[in-house]
């Protein structure tokens, strides 16, 4: 099967819960789903490679031997699609998975439908609520150590008055009068009949006889909410953060959608980032340059010294070991990366200037303004 990473192909981090990975793959069935993309050979393929991955992932021991070993821990095995369709190497076809997870016994049942055209996926008709976005900038100071931020965003929730069901305290809920109860209705199309959700009551079957009057039958309000999210170091511009359960209600019992936090890190003053390196130019003055010395450096946890050789030429790029950015996967951390750029006095006294001809000519810079190795190279130009 795919040597893709299965975490990715369902779009979940390494550590996702149970929940959170059967989320995910059904989302991405519904997605990709034959039924939905007829025709669409890349579509089934990815409907295969989605369904292999769940499998995998939703077993504890497929799953423990796939974080150690990859998509090599089942080659061998027969784990790719057989001649005949099916899944060879004790993997189930994927449509075998699909009806496992969405609840269908046998080839019938309305769930995909219920899916696909509007149900949403939550019980009873449910609807999922929606994935939110919320893009949040931050220092690089803040990514080098974590932070945590109270954000505010405004999001459908559920009614209060009538605790998410749409119908006024006290009333009851009838009968859907365009589905008899049933949640779908049957459409034909020739030789063929559609069965899809019933537009009138969204696939509950029931309908509220009297529609809650603060949220008017919807079962959400629209509300600012504030959420405390932790960011942890070593993030950087384009990281995603998932909150689970914190985007939009569901309605009719279905899931709450995720908040997703997008990271962008503000551009610095004096460091510019290179992965998990940091880099900086300093200025310093032709004495040091020349005699040798120590400097104080700012980095991000403060300052620190560094060493200065005599003779150092300007451009010279000195190395300061973890002094860097954090790793976001807990590995070493980077450096940080000093250019030094030698600074020529713009005026000199009197004096300094006497002193400096004095140096010139003792040193014969006077008669041989350029190196002698570049007026090797060059002498042929003259």
């Amino acid at each position: 099967m795919s040597k893709e990473d299965y975490y990715q192909l369902l779009g979940v981090e390494k550590g996702a819960s149970a929940d959170e990975l059967k989320k995910a793959y059904r989302k991405k069935a519904v997605q990709f789903h034959p039924d939905k993309n007829p025709g669409n050979k890349e579509a089934e393929e990815m409907f295969k490679k989605i369904s292999h991955a769940y499998e995998v992932l939703s077993d504890p021991d497929k799953r423990a031997a796939y974080d150690r070993y990859g998509a090599a821990a089942f080659e061998g095995g027969g784990a790719g699609p057989r001649p005949g369709g099916g899944m060879g190497g004790g993997f189930h076809d994927p449509f075998d998975i699909f009806r496992e997870v969405f609840g269908q016994q046998g080839g019938g049942g309305g769930s995909i439908f219920e899916e696909m055209f509007g149900g949403g996926g939550g019980r009873d008709g449910g609807r999922d609520g929606a994935d939110l976005r919320y893009d949040l900038e931050i220092t690089l100071e803040e990514a080098a150590r974590g932070v945590e931020k109270e954000i505010t965003f405004r999001k459908n929730v559920a009614c209060e008055r009538c605790d998410g069901s749409g119908a006024e305290p006290g009333s009851r809920k009838i009968s859907c009068p365009t589905c008899r109860g049933s949640g779908q209705i049957r459409r034909s199309g020739g030789i063929i009949t559609f069965t899809q959700t019933c537009p009138t009551c969204a696939g509950a079957g029931t309908r509220v006889e009297k529609p809650c009057t603060a949220c008017r039958g919807e079962g959400r309000t629209p509300k600012n909410t504030k959420l405390n999210v932790r960011i942890p170091p070593g993030v950087d511009t384009g990281s995603r953060l998932r909150s689970s359960g914190n985007g939009e209600a569901g309605q009719a019992g279905g899931s709450p959608g995720d908040l997703y936090i997008v990271l962008t890190v503000k551009e610095h003053e004096l460091f510019e980032r290179q992965g998990e390196d940091l880099f900086c130019e300093i200025p310093i003055k032709f004495t040091l340059a020349t005699l040798g010395g120590t400097i104080e450096v700012p980095t991000l946890s403060g300052k620190a010294s560094l060493k200065i050789a005599p003779a150092t030429q300007s451009g010279t790029t000195f190395r300061l070991r973890g002094k860097g950015m954090p790793s976001l996967r807990g590995g070493a951390q980077g450096d940080q990366l000093v250019r030094v750029q030698v600074e020529v006095p713009t005026s000199l006294t009197s004096e300094q200037r006497k002193i400096l001809e004095e140096f010139a000519r003792v040193s014969g810079d006077a008669g041989e303004p350029t190196s002698r190795s570049f007026f090797e190279k060059a002498k042929k130009f003259f």
